[in-house]
């Protein structure tokens, strides 16, 4: 999606009449989207809307054209249909609003409400997120169906990562997640993570993410790493400790919660500081092996990542610049969890809180 910020405005007559003289001058959906400032899955839903079979003089052929007073005859039947009968069919800012939220920012209909909430907007009608989604089902909306939403509006599946023998008997080699300190478990202190990879390929030696959650805040660390061999692992928490300093490191990284993949079987390089190897930076604990759940915050953010990057992406084609966007947008996501806070905020606040400049 492009950058350049867009009106989300229901087209009017003329705005579809510009529409056909743009298709007979030549121009493609992309272009006729951002001459009128509109997302580009509304130019598409309206030229199916206006669609009509025509005979082609010059070839004697049947061939699809678009009409703008079919668009706006079926845009008359689609308000008398829907809009009366449905609390948001008088509420056109709320309606707006929610279609702007989704398709700009990428959210779901909990996350709209969570942003009205945030900024403090207000509308004439209130509706929750059961209603919403219903809406957008039914085909309420003009400008969003299903695949706009996150999963297409379906429920999450569970997440089940397969491990070796291998990758069992290397729960040895660290602290069992068992020995983790109450307060770890109940999320209520902060500087408590969990780390993970996501990667498209079997092969260790390709391009991956490294992802970093923290348990309280749910904040996220998203870093680009060349592979994800064991030392490139261990190099990745160096070049944060050096970010934060060493001190800042140890208060912000009390622990950090592992599966028992082969990239983090160096534990005691991940304990020790790359600043002074003569004291742990942090302390580093284990799962069991096939319990992906006991990393459920990893769990759930890896889901948020696979959004912008789906499943096979080849991450060597990914740039830097692309992944910190991406961290950004996650942290930027109001949470439910948090009452609709983002991640950022309440990071933020944790660090104000321990005498380290946010």
């Amino acid at each position: 999606m492009r950058d350049r910020k867009r009106t989300f405005k229901h087209l009017t007559k003329n705005d579809r009449l510009r529409i056909e003289r743009w298709l007979r001058r030549g121009l493609k959906p992309r272009e006729i989207a951002d001459r009128l400032r509109v997302h580009i899955s509304t130019v598409y839903r309206e030229l199916g809307r206006g669609q009509y079979e025509r005979l082609n003089g010059a070839t004697w052929e049947m061939e699809t054209a678009y009409s703008p007073d079919i668009a706006e005859a079926k845009y008359q039947a689609h308000l008398r249909e829907k809009g009366p009968e449905l609390k948001i069919g008088k509420d056109h800012e709320l309606a707006r609003y929610i279609e702007e939220t989704i398709l700009e920012k990428d959210c779901s209909p909990a996350a709209v409400l969570g942003y009205a909430l945030i900024q403090g907007r207000k509308f004439r009608t209130s509706v929750s997120v059961a209603t919403i989604y219903s809406y957008i089902k039914k085909g309420v909306f003009l400008h969003i169906t299903q695949e706009e939403l996150p999963r297409h509006g379906k429920k999450k599946q569970g997440y089940k990562k397969v491990k070796t023998k291998k990758d069992q008997a290397r729960a040895s080699a660290g602290e069992s997640i068992e020995n983790r300190p109450e307060e770890v478990v109940e999320r209520k202190v902060f500087g408590h993570w969990e780390m993970d990879t996501v990667y498209s390929r079997k092969s260790t030696t390709t391009k991956a993410l490294l992802v970093l959650t923290e348990r309280k805040t749910r904040q996220e660390i998203i870093v680009l790493i060349p592979n994800r061999k064991a030392e490139t692992i261990v190099k990745a928490l160096d070049a944060l400790e050096r970010k934060f300093g060493a001190v800042n490191f140890r208060k912000i990284f009390r622990s950090i919660t592992v599966d028992n993949g082969s990239e983090f079987a160096a534990a005691e390089e991940l304990e020790r500081s790359a600043v002074n190897k003569t004291i742990p930076r942090t302390k580093v604990y284990f799962c069991h092996p096939y319990s992906s759940w006991e990393r459920g915050s990893n769990e759930n953010v890896n889901g948020m990542i696979r959004r912008k990057h789906p499943k096979g992406t080849d991450f060597s084609k990914v740039s830097a610049a692309e992944i910190a966007r991406t961290e950004a947008w996650v942290n930027s996501y109001p949470r439910k969890i948090l009452g609709y806070m983002s991640s950022e905020i309440m990071f933020r606040q944790c660090l104000r809180e321990l005498g380290i400049a946010a």
